[in-house]
């Protein structure tokens, strides 16, 4: 295994484990402030820190192209998806989000194959999506009861908005990728983000003053900013850059067994027959989809190395 295909898979799974932590944080800030707020003052302050460091160190800023693809991953990833997430959080729990969420790796799956040409279906790959979900599904079936409170309408409509945005944006961030260096353009999109939000903010009236919030929600945005953002979506940007959008997406299936098994752990939360069961599925569905992607990727890089061998050979320098 190459060593950039082994630090993007150190990176997914930080995003694997990490992401799952911060469902609580962003539920807890969300309960005392309003959502898009929360989403913004976490962007903007991790954006003005990697941005402030990149500066400092002389980067220079991206050209046209660049700053037009970065304002797109910015819009797709965080304003839309991370900031509508947030939102609804003040409307739907954790939990329900997180089973939302899941459907990241069947949009993903689907707009790869309508983005990307070189992706496909296989059997066993749509077999592994479908037990990943219903894995999830099985973890999170008590939290069902709640569709029927019409409260939880709107904030199911923004998280599945969310949803879908963030895997066209996984997708797009695959395909086009700005000419900067990628934690350099991570913090931009942080800073766009949240410039964006934050003037959202204004416009709607949800400014809070943060010197007279709750202090478990100062906490938990803090812990959004350091985790949430420095640490796991830079971790999440390079996963991307480096492996293919649907193995990136496994992130989804694993998010909610992290956030179960610390609710049990921290908050002394029930654990249920479902949740051991729908563990065991979803890693099962894992299983199956990494299978799927790894054999896919063989046959393409032996395709690629059996063209890449003639011009190889004619372009090999003559040697005395």
């Amino acid at each position: 295994m190459k060593k950039e295909t082994r630090k993007a898979y150190i990176a997914l799974a930080v995003v694997s484990f990490f992401w799952g932590t911060t469902y609580l944080a962003a539920k807890i800030s969300a309960q005392h402030m309003p959502g898009l707020f929360v989403a913004g003052v976490r962007q903007a302050i991790a954006g003005a820190v990697l941005v402030g460091y990149f500066k400092q160190a002389g980067y220079q800023w991206p050209d046209k192209k660049s700053w037009a693809t970065i304002t797109v991953q910015a819009v797709l990833l965080l304003c839309i998806s991370q900031g509508l997430l947030t939102w609804a959080l003040e409307f739907i729990d954790s939990g329900l989000a997180a089973i939302i969420a899941g459907l990241v790796p069947l949009f993903v799956a689907l707009f790869s194959i309508l983005l990307l040409r070189f992706a496909r279906f296989t059997p066993l790959m749509i077999l592994g999506l479908v037990v990943g979900f219903g894995g999830i599904v099985t973890i999170f079936y008590e939290h069902f009861a709640q569709l029927v409170n019409s409260r939880y309408a709107f904030g199911i409509g923004l998280a599945l908005v969310a949803t879908i945005s963030w895997s066209f944006g996984t997708v797009f961030s695959s395909r086009y990728k700005p000419k900067t260096e990628l934690m350099f353009s991570v913090g931009l999109q942080m800073l766009i983000a949240g410039a964006i939000l934050l003037a959202v903010c204004g416009v709607s009236g949800k400014y809070v003053n943060l010197l007279q919030t709750n202090t478990d929600a100062l906490w938990g945005l803090v812990y959004l900013i350091l985790v949430g953002s420095l640490l796991t979506y830079s971790a999440y940007v390079y996963a991307v850059s480096k492996l293919q959008p649907t193995q990136v997406s496994i992130y989804a299936y694993i998010n909610p067994i992290v956030a179960v098994f610390l609710g049990w752990l921290v908050l002394h939360e029930r654990m249920s027959i479902n949740v051991v069961t729908g563990t065991l599925i979803t890693l099962g569905g894992v299983w199956l989809v990494n299978r799927e992607f790894k054999k896919q990727q063989a046959v393409q890089q032996e395709h690629q190395d059996k063209e890449e061998a003639p011009v190889a050979l004619l372009t090999k320098p003559i040697r005395q």
